[in-house]
């Protein structure tokens, strides 16, 4: 299989898990498809998996947490900046897999995939050809 066919499924796949878990959480799946189905539900599990922060700061930490995912679906989804942004969300995946595995145990992040998306996510980062992306685009008008 080609390699810009391979990039643009992580692409997309990356940033389809990514938007779900936010969908999610703001209660636009279903009950019986939703992991957390409201934003309350979402910020207890934040605490949950993120002990050594004050319970004080968690809402903040949710916040990020939510903004960085949609920012990095998005610019993911366009082609932009997609090397970095592809590290930065295996990097955000990769401490979302540990925090798991340290509150809990790594069955659950095993059972989430989420050390596999962190492995797409570092994967997709070194593929450097473009295709579909807008860095291609904005790369040729500048020449």
């Amino acid at each position: 299989m080609n390699v810009k066919y391979i990039k643009l499924f992580l692409r997309l796949a990356l940033s389809s898990a990514f938007l779900s878990a936010v969908a999610d959480r703001l209660g636009y799946w279903p009950d019986e498809l939703s992991a957390w189905g409201n934003w309350e539900a979402f910020e207890a599990y934040t605490q949950s998996i993120n002990p050594w922060f004050p319970k004080s700061t968690i809402p903040i930490v949710a916040i990020v947490a939510t903004v960085l995912e949609v920012l990095f679906a998005l610019l993911l989804l366009v082609g932009f900046k997609t090397e970095l942004i592809a590290k930065l969300s295996g990097l955000l995946l990769l401490l979302f897999a540990l925090a798991i595995s340290i509150a809990y145990n790594v069955k659950g992040a095993f059972d989430y995939s989420v050390y596999s998306a962190a492995a797409a996510a570092f994967a997709l980062s070194t593929i450097h050809s473009k295709y579909l992306e807008l860095d291609s685009y904005l790369s040729s008008s500048k020449e």
